[in-house]
């Protein structure tokens, strides 16, 4: 069970109309089901980013962060970028 506080989210994936966020806390990490309709249309997708609030187990309220979105996307492309470049060979 989720305690109840405001979390940054990621929407891991979404299956028959059921979300799964993935919440991130200081030393957990908690898995939240809900259905997609309770996200915010530009919020159901995969990575999206979110802040939200929890209470009593359920989702209390919940905000699409576009910019944090935009950023985690950027920084794993650049990481997937970098280990997908051929090392050196010697004398290279």
């Amino acid at each position: 069970m989720v305690p109840d506080g405001t979390y940054t989210a990621v929407v891991d994936r979404i299956e028959d109309g059921i979300a799964t966020l993935e919440l991130e806390a200081e030393d957990d990490l908690y898995a939240l089901d809900i259905e997609a309709a309770e996200l915010p249309a530009e919020a159901r997708t995969a990575d999206a980013v979110l802040e939200v609030t929890v209470a009593d187990a359920a989702l209390a309220d919940v905000t699409y962060e576009a910019d944090e979105t935009v950023d985690r996307a950027s920084e794993a492309q650049r990481r997937f970028d970098r280990l997908s470049k051929r090392p050196p060979r010697d004398g290279e």
